[in-house]
């Protein structure tokens, strides 16, 4: 049974007022500062993703508004017209109940009608779709062969598996669908490009070594998306297996055992010896019960590519999740900027399929290019709606292509924040040891403007990674860093993305500029523009300095750059580069595959193996 929502109070129906003036013009000025007027009809019950979808607004957000009005949901839970209601217009919309009869729901942004839901009569139960996550060595691979596996030899002795990423078993005539993905940075790269593919975390913690910094990324990951998170608490058959000291661990990642009086349920399970298998089975479609996953069957197919790639006989092959409707073969779908006419459809055994429906993974053949991993599909009345469709989007990308930068994500936020729209500022903090940890995230949480307070989503020591960068994108983050740098990946994907990276090295400081961020009052500041590295493979001795010699592994350095030396992942001196050589000869500047000498300014303690980072500085906004 699925635990009641608690109903809301239907919104008042905005009031229409008729202003007179014996002044046109400042009547029609007056006419033109007011927002567009935003509408939309909802059916008498929908999921809070579909609400999502018709507002054009995250779901995180659309969560977040629900707990500020006392109702938790998921974000693939029903909620009924009134409750919808209430949130729509915190958001800025007028409601209507769906006139009877109709089965698409709209919404009017300045007359444009867009958008689409169900109601709740066409909705109809869906498997849930699992991810595992965990820590690198810690038997996730192992736990999907143990479940496939046992799923094999129960319905198809002796079949064969085809690895498509993704695969469905089926336990007590329920099906399962399991997303085997490499790890969380791949769940969140998915999300960061708007698909929200998974409905149950399964975080996967080996009971002989305990939760690891990659196990803590992993719970991060999963609660900023907003999935439940079951434990399978693995390796118990080995020696020194300690259940209970993971689930103290995981207790101080506010995830607290059922058996000790919270709501995260732990499966104990060997995936070598098979144990515990069916357990964790059944525990997944308890927690799919309880979230009433549902989808619309009879409408054209929607859904998220998982992998795609290029067959050498065959051409594009996609591996897709449908995630609404039912995909078939003959099927015209737009995928991003490709399209095509599906000629066939295999599922995860290899074996040819007619048609999929909701939770369903296939693997699809008959676009005309290779899509990217995380694009969303959609089914179309014919080839040239396809056509049209991609080529609008190509046409669209192009055009923002020869467009000035888009704002940064950051300015967005503070914008959001100065209008009142967001009450939170996510933040992401990495420091340089995990004892910095704790005293900056506790003065953080304490700060709170009028408009919004600190939410610390993820920590973690070590340099900014670009697993910190994709959860920043999706969940609307800044970074903090303290006594820290940035990858070079991070720092190209932060760039791309635009993601907001701020560097202290001063407690005081990085908590200020936190609490002006916090006010939505923090200016456009500069960032650092990495424009290159160089490794040190020779020291030499000319005269009194050492010069390095060295390799550009990346980008270019320049004489009278701005540059530092990173040892070990950390930065040991910031300077300047003085001298620059290319064998005997004085240049300007060395680019990547090129070997030279480089001097830096004042440093004399260069090391075969340093990395010589070099950026400049440049004005945000």
């Amino acid at each position: 049974m699925s635990p009641k929502m608690p109903r809301l109070e239907k919104p008042r129906p905005t009031e229409e007022l008729t202003t007179t003036s014996s002044t046109p013009a400042t009547s029609a000025a007056e006419s033109a500062e007011k927002p567009p007027q935003k509408s939309v009809e909802l059916p008498k019950a929908l999921t809070v993703k579909q609400l999502s979808d018709l507002l054009e607004i995250s779901p995180v957000d659309i969560i977040k508004q629900l707990m500020r009005n006392g109702v938790m949901a998921s974000i693939n839970q029903i909620i009924d017209f009134d409750t919808a209601a209430v949130v729509a217009a915190d958001l800025g919309f007028e409601a209507k109940e769906l006139p009877k009869g109709k089965t698409e729901a709209i919404t009017s942004i300045s007359g444009k009608r867009v958008g689409f839901a169900e109601d709740i009569d066409s909705l109809k139960p869906r498997p849930p779709v699992v991810t595992i996550l965990g820590h690198v060595d810690h038997g996730k691979t192992t736990l999907l062969d143990a479940i496939r596996e046992s799923n094999v030899i129960a319905t198809e002795a002796g079949g064969i598996t085809q690895h498509i990423g993704a695969y469905q078993v089926e336990v007590h005539s329920q099906k399962i669908t399991f997303l085997d993905t490499p790890g969380h940075e791949a769940f969140t790269a998915m999300r960061a490009r708007g698909a929200q593919a998974t409905d149950i975390a399964v975080l996967v913690v080996a009971a002989d070594d305990g939760v690891m910094p990659q196990t803590v990324e992993a719970i991060d990951h999963a609660k900023a998306a907003g999935v439940p998170i079951i434990v399978a608490i693995n390796k118990i058959d080995k020696p020194g297996a300690n259940p209970d000291r993971i689930k103290q661990q995981l207790s101080d990642h506010s995830l607290l055992a059922e058996d000790w009086g919270g709501n995260t349920i732990t499966v104990p399970v060997s995936a070598k010896k098979r144990e515990g298998i069916s357990d964790l089975l059944e525990s997944i479609l308890l927690v799919a019960e309880m979230a009433e996953l549902k989808a619309n069957p009879n409408r054209p197919a929607t859904g998220v590519i998982l992998e795609a790639k290029l067959d050498t006989t065959k051409g594009p092959l996609a591996t897709v999740l449908v995630q609404s409707g039912t995909l078939e073969v003959g099927d015209c779908v737009v995928v991003g900027e490709t399209w095509g006419k599906l000629k066939a459809m295999f599922n995860d055994k290899g074996k040819r399929i007619k048609k999929a429906e909701p939770s369903t993974p296939v693997e699809i053949l008959g676009l005309n290019n290779v899509p990217q991993a995380g694009d969303t599909f959609v089914a179309v009345f014919n080839e040239r709606t396809a056509k049209e469709q991609a080529q609008e989007r190509q046409g669209a990308r192009e055009r923002a292509a020869s467009q000035p930068l888009k704002p940064r994500t950051m300015e967005q936020v503070l914008a959001q924040i100065r209008a009142g729209e967001i009450k939170e500022l996510n933040v992401i903090l990495k420091t340089d040891v995990q004892g910095s940890v704790e005293p900056i995230q506790n003065s953080l949480e304490r700060l709170e403007a009028e408009k919004a307070k600190v939410k610390i989503i993820h920590t973690g020591s070590g340099s900014v990674s670009e697993s910190d960068v994709l959860l920043a994108v999706a969940s609307k983050a800044m970074i903090i860093g303290f006594n820290t740098h940035p990858e070079p990946g991070a720092v190209r994907l932060a760039e791309a993305e635009g993601v907001s990276i701020r560097l202290h090295s001063i407690i005081y400081e990085l908590v200020e500029d936190v609490n002006k961020a916090l006010a939505g009052l923090l200016e456009p500041t500069f960032r650092e523009v990495i424009e290159g590295h160089a490794e040190v493979r020779a020291v030499f001795q000319v005269k009194k300095t050492r010069v390095a010699g060295v390799f550009v592994t990346d980008g270019k350095i320049t004489r009278d750059a701005s540059a530092r030396v990173l040892r070990g992942g950390k930065a040991v001196y910031a300077s300047t580069v003085t001298s620059l050589k290319h064998f005997k000869e004085d240049v300007k500047e060395l680019s990547s595959g090129f070997e030279g000498g480089i001097g830096i300014e004042g440093f004399g303690d260069i090391q075969v193996g340093d990395i010589i980072e070099a950026y400049r500085k440049e004005r945000v906004g």
